[in-house]
């Protein structure tokens, strides 16, 4: 048997080295696929800028939030994406609990406000604030006086027959603005006459969209009179110009806190770590202002439209998310919601 001597076994090294490292430069440079549940612009606007900041790339599965929710629960242990970018924190803690989430504690944290490291710890890190959001409605004020309609103030308000196929919200089983809505009813008014309220308001409902944003969007437009929707979202419109006055309801109101999370499991765990440091960072936030969002950012260090809606300035109410974040609590909701608004007579 003829044996390798000091020289080729130094060759062998070598290459078995370069076949390791040609084996590794894939994995490093795998992009990082992303269910992105903002709005079109915003997700693609946040890829160009990952991948202009980092040198990495970016996949974007466009989702709203109940599909991005659906995607996760049915690719559970083979999943193809790696975060999920971005969970209402009802969803977010829900798909934690079924051991659908990675935690990860990011370095960002730190530069994180109070109020977003509070609710990053008590979940574990298993999600991590992005920003948060009031919720309440806009309507076109050139249709209310066209129409002579009454200016919508409260909640309340909406179940007026003046305002009869006039309203435009979102499908609570796919949007979480539209899931934020129902349960801030319910905790408003108590869960029956929450329903029977939901119910009123559904005869003045002219179209469940799958979009939370597509209500207020198309009131802007004048194809109809109100959208309900969160004021970031009803601002942004009059920002663009069109006829939309924003209004906090009386009564109060919720609020919605918005987590980027990693799918556990998912092909780029590096990849999701990266995604989550740059969106957490005032570079990924500060993304927000270039395509007209007004959210308020969870970043100390990241810049805050002066048009934005201060959560001070409005009457907020506490949801309780146990009772209406956990998995069996949303189904239960989505279900009585379904038979008893979706289905009631209008």
């Amino acid at each position: 048997m003829k044996l390798i001597g000091r020289a080729g076994a130094s060759v062998v090294t070598i290459l078995g080295g370069l076949l390791l490292c040609a084996i590794a430069v894939p994995a490093a440079a795998q992009e990082v696929t992303v269910l992105c549940n903002y709005e079109v612009d915003w997700c693609e606007a946040m890829k160009a800028a990952y991948e202009k900041t980092t040198g990495l790339k970016a996949v974007f599965i466009r989702r709203t939030d109940g599909e991005s929710l659906a995607q996760i629960r049915a690719e559970k242990g083979n999943p193809r994406a790696d975060v999920v970018h971005a969970a209402e924190s009802a969803s977010a803690k829900a798909l934690a609990s079924e051991g659908l989430l990675e935690a990860y504690k990011s370095p960002m944290v730190a530069e994180l406000h109070d109020w977003a490291q509070r609710i990053a710890e008590e979940n574990k890190y298993f999600q991590t604030p992005i920003y948060t959001g009031v919720l309440g409605f806009g309507y076109n004020t050139e249709l209310l006086a066209k129409n002579k309609m009454p200016e919508p103030k409260c909640w309340k308000d909406l179940i007026n027959p003046a305002y009869r196929n006039e309203i435009q919200m979102a499908n609570p089983g796919t949007s979480g603005t539209a899931f934020n809505t129902v349960a801030t009813i319910l905790q408003l008014m108590g869960e029956d006459e929450g329903f029977k309220f939901l119910a009123a308001m559904n005869k003045n409902v002219n179209q469940y969209t799958r979009s939370g944003t597509a209500g207020i969007r198309a009131a802007g437009k004048g194809e109809t009179t109100i959208g309900i929707a969160f004021l970031h979202d009803s601002v942004a419109q009059a920002v663009q110009g069109y006829p939309i006055k924003t209004v906090a309801p009386c009564e109060g109101t919720g609020y919605e806190i918005i987590s980027s999370a990693i799918i556990k499991g998912g092909p780029n765990p590096a990849g999701a770590r990266k995604w989550m440091d740059f969106v957490l960072s005032p570079a990924g936030q500060n993304v927000a202002i270039t395509v007209n969002k007004f959210q308020i950012p969870s970043n100390k260090n990241a810049q805050v439209h002066p048009l934005a809606p201060k959560p001070s300035d409005v009457k907020l109410i506490k949801i309780d998310l146990d009772k209406y974040g956990s998995k069996e609590g949303r189904e239960r909701l989505l279900s009585r919601w379904e038979n008893e608004v979706f289905k009631a007579p209008k």
